[in-house]
């Protein structure tokens, strides 16, 4: 767990030091971590392990009768890999509000259902710094880095057969899906995870495994933030 309210030893009442005052009166801002990776790969597990307040970006998929959702290619599958199947400007508005405010009214969704089934209230409280994980986080690393909300942007990696594994028994465990389209699902991710890590990457998270991730974390909480890398052209 990372402890993001640390103070120096000693007292900060004293009484015969008139002359000291605190280094700023203005509040730190808060900021957000965004946690990439590959579907399977542990964000969500990783997320948990920090002790900080966690903003499902899954939570911001589009519905399963939106007419804008894509279809895998030669497929009548729903391409749920898709940022297309992803409503990013509520992200960011939800990340902004949070920032601002500490608080915010996020949609709570059902995978198998493909649907949103309510919403709630999300508060961080006077926490200083934030995860929000999900595939498509690396996706709006660069307007969090305009909007001056970054903390930093990591992409998890690992190996992919032991990702798809995890992810497998994940969404079995959870009935996410039918089998085969699990199956369909989980093939096609394990042969295309590297090119997901390095799209991920290009957009501006920093690939990594869970240690490197937790370090840099732990750099996030203690107010050393990290830009991304500009992403690459189109």
């Amino acid at each position: 767990m990372l402890d993001t309210n640390g103070s120096p030893a000693g007292s900060l009442y004293r009484p015969n030091a008139s002359h000291w005052c605190p280094v700023s009166s203005q509040p730190i801002p808060t900021r957000v971590v965004l946690l990439a990776g590959p579907s399977g790969s542990g964000k969500s597990s990783l997320a948990a392990r920090t002790g900080l307040p966690v903003l499902r970006l899954d939570d911001f998929y589009k519905e399963g009768d939106d007419p804008t959702l894509p279809l895998v290619p030669g497929s009548t599958d729903i391409d749920w890999d898709s940022p297309r199947s992803w409503d990013a400007d509520a992200a960011v508005a939800a990340i902004a509000e949070l920032c601002a405010t500490g608080r915010t009214d996020v949609p709570v969704y059902d995978i198998a259902t493909s649907s949103r089934v309510s919403r709630e209230h999300f508060t961080i409280a006077r926490t200083p710094l934030f995860v929000a994980e999900g595939i498509f986080a690396a996706d709006i690393a660069h307007r969090c880095q305009e909007l001056g909300l970054l903390a930093d942007a990591l992409c998890l990696r690992g190996r992919p057969s032991t990702t798809f594994r995890r992810r497998l028994l994940r969404d079995l465990r959870e009935s996410r899906k039918s089998v085969p389209f699990l199956l369909r699902r989980g093939w096609r991710l394990m042969r295309a995870e590297r090119s997901i890590v390095a799209r991920q990457t290009a957009l501006g998270a920093h690939p990594c495994g869970k240690k490197e991730a937790l370090g840099r974390l732990t750099a996030a909480a203690a107010g050393r933030h990290r830009a991304p890398a500009q992403p690459e052209p189109a």
